[in-house]
């Protein structure tokens, strides 16, 4: 695995601190819910920022991220117009969702920046004839849903501050025993809370980690997480384990 130089293609605000950037893209496959290590600057001794993939095509490669320290600030004052519009990648990176081992109905539950991992998730399983359904939670303002319209049967949307959708948190909608399969990215809280709902009944469920890496391919061991066989690895293992596997 090396660094690959892309060019940004676009890098602009949504709402709020949400970012959508575009780069032109690398070789290799792309799985839905991998995701990359990303450097735009030179100088610092600052660590790569791991974001999950939103969007890809035969051109392009695009991430939604949240601006939340300094590495994701200097990301999003990145633009085409700068003189250095190059950007560091590496990856793919990680196992993505296993979308070919599902079938038939299945829920896809995002919470706050974990939704937009889940776009390619939902064109793919779409695509291999599933029905699927998005949950997606928000805390207040509201990001990317409209982009799930077509490829998903059906949208739920909840926000704690209730200024769209239904007020309170995206896990008082969903009723596992209604899927063959859950997949889910965002807060942690959450995606505990999702777990036991669909231990309860039975319905499997794969959970996408999220967690501060250095290196991104297994070395630092930064981003462990404790499962029933062990810590792993969330970058080389991960980021998507089963959720029986975790141990929250």
């Amino acid at each position: 695995m090396q660094y690959t130089k892309q060019t940004i293609i676009t890098n602009k605000r949504l709402i709020g601190d949400i970012f959508l950037l575009q780069v032109t893209r690398p070789e290799g496959e792309i799985r839905p819910g991998q995701f990359f290590m990303l450097k735009s600057w030179n100088e610092e001794l600052t660590l790569m920022r791991p974001i999950s993939v939103y969007r890809f095509d035969e051109q392009s490669v695009s991430f939604m991220y949240r601006v939340a320290g300094k590495g994701t600030r200097w990301l999003s004052e990145c633009s085409q117009r700068d003189r250095n519009k190059d950007i560091m990648l590496l990856g793919p990176l990680g196992n993505g969702f296993p979308c070919e081992e599902v079938h038939g109905h299945i829920a896809l539950v995002g919470g706050g920046i974990g939704i937009p991992p889940l776009y390619e998730t939902a064109k793919k399983l779409t695509a291999l004839g599933n029905q699927v359904d998005m949950y997606l939670g928000y805390k207040d303002v509201l990001f990317a849903f409209e982009e799930f319209e077509d490829v998903s049967e059906n949208i739920f949307i909840s926000s704690e501050a209730g200024f769209e959708g239904y007020k309170g948190f995206i896990t008082d909608l969903l009723k596992p025993e209604q899927y063959d399969a859950v997949f889910t990215c965002g807060p942690l809280v959450m995606m505990r809370k999702i777990v036991e709902m669909c231990q309860l009944h039975n319905t499997p469920i794969w959970c996408s980690m999220e967690k501060h890496m250095g290196c991104g391919i297994g070395a630092c061991l930064t981003c462990s997480c404790k499962t029933t066989n062990g810590m792993k690895r969330t970058c080389k293992d991960g980021p998507v384990f089963k959720g029986e596997e975790l141990v929250f």
